[in-house]
């Protein structure tokens, strides 16, 4: 009997600490969390560059432009500098930018980051759907190496 009383009691400790644990590993609600790139809240901005940063010294790293719009400057984060380097898309002082992308959450504040810049008639894609940064991979200097992996 004593046996059967220490499991019973037992069991009555487990569930009442199950939705405790359960709550503890639950998400933060989304008034908590930062907001993740949405396509939905896409906004363009046109502007003429001000200023652009290839390689910035404080993060985010990355390429950034500062048009100024009718309702003043924006800072614009551009992703990956040899990304806009090999597409060839360079952007000085001077260039009217039409830039598609979002502010998301950053630190304590937020940052606009560019899906879409475009100058004159050409586009470049800097950002996936999702937000995440297109990069450049160089290519290999050394032609003479095999393959690492992969189908030979």
């Amino acid at each position: 009997m004593w046996r059967r009383t220490k499991c019973i009691l037992a069991l009555l400790l487990l569930t009442s600490l199950w939705p405790r644990a359960a709550a503890a590993q639950q998400a933060p609600t989304p008034a908590s969390a930062p907001a993740a790139y949405d396509v939905k809240r896409e906004r363009t901005v046109l502007g003429t560059v001000v200023a652009y940063t290839q390689t910035p010294q404080a993060p985010p790293f990355g390429a950034r432009a500062a048009p100024e719009t009718s309702s003043g400057t924006v800072e614009v984060h551009l992703g990956d500098p040899n990304f806009l380097a090999a597409n060839p898309f360079a952007i000085q002082p001077g260039d009217s930018l039409r830039i598609v992308g979002e502010a998301v959450a950053y630190g304590t504040g937020s940052q606009f980051v560019a899906r879409i810049v475009q100058k004159g008639t050409r586009a470049l894609m800097v950002r996936t759907v999702r937000g995440f940064p297109l990069s450049y991979a160089a290519p290999r200097s050394n032609l003479n190496s095999k393959p690492q992996g992969g189908a030979l």
